[in-house]
């Protein structure tokens, strides 16, 4: 009997909840830990329906991750457009328009939310070859526009200190991804970790600071002594 016959489609909206189920359990146990059974407990699917849509796990894998990349990076061309429709954006604004997808999306729970963001977290700081794979299909292009683009709006800053600036901001937005309660515990409870424009503002001043702080010292090209900065007492 033909495959087509065995397995027919369900329903339309099998795969996104075959998607929904193993983002979750992706997320709470690893690539090596997460079983297709668990995934099709959770989408109420059989296996048989998984390997139909999406093959292998890897596959499906990959398919969880390029969904929300794939929504965050449509977002961020989309805001850098019409940044540039208006004129030469800023180095604020084009840290505004790289943080702002991500952050509001790893804060919705009806997008992905905290699951996605911890997915993230284990794929962008993964050294194993599947890791580095699929952040480098799904992520390496948008981040070369970025880099360009803090490239063109802080004068003095090096192509090697776009790319660092840049892995320092991701780095920042993916923790942001998830209210975890941090902010509270080490505040004591002064502050809190549900507003989202002053998290997103706090950040892009942080990153943006930086930013311009590697133009003064990115000195260390080959064969060239770095710079060092006079001190209050030396200062003419």
């Amino acid at each position: 009997m033909a495959r087509s016959a065995q397995i027919r489609p369900e329903r339309g909206e099998v795969p996104e909840a075959i998607l929904d189920a193993a983002e979750v359990v992706f997320a709470e146990n690893g690539f090596h830990g997460a079983t297709t059974r668990a995934i099709g407990e959770g989408a109420k699917a059989n296996a048989a329906l998984i390997h139909y849509y999406f093959g292998s796990k890897e596959a499906l894998y990959e398919a969880v991750i390029a969904r929300r990349a794939g929504a965050i990076n449509d977002e961020r061309r989309a805001r850098l457009a019409a940044l540039h429709a208006r004129g030469k954006p800023t180095l604020e604004q084009v840290l505004d328009a790289l943080l702002r997808p991500t952050v509001t999306l790893g804060r919705d729970p009806s997008r992905g939310g905290a699951h996605y963001a911890r997915l993230l977290g284990h794929a962008a700081a993964g050294t194993d070859a599947r890791s580095r794979r699929l952040t480098g299909a799904h992520y390496n292009a948008i981040a070369r526009l970025f880099i360009d683009e803090l490239s063109a709006t802080v004068p003095g800053l090096s192509p090697r200190a776009a790319v660092r600036g840049y892995l320092n901001a991701i780095s920042i937005g993916i923790s942001l991804m998830a209210p975890t309660g941090r902010v509270q515990d080490l505040s004591d409870g002064a502050d809190a970790d549900d507003d989202l424009e002053e998290i997103i503002a706090g950040a892009v001043r942080f990153i943006a600071a930086g930013l311009r702080a590697l133009t003064d010292g990115d000195d260390r090209t080959p064969g060239r002594e770095p710079r060092i900065r006079p001190t209050e007492e030396e200062t003419p």
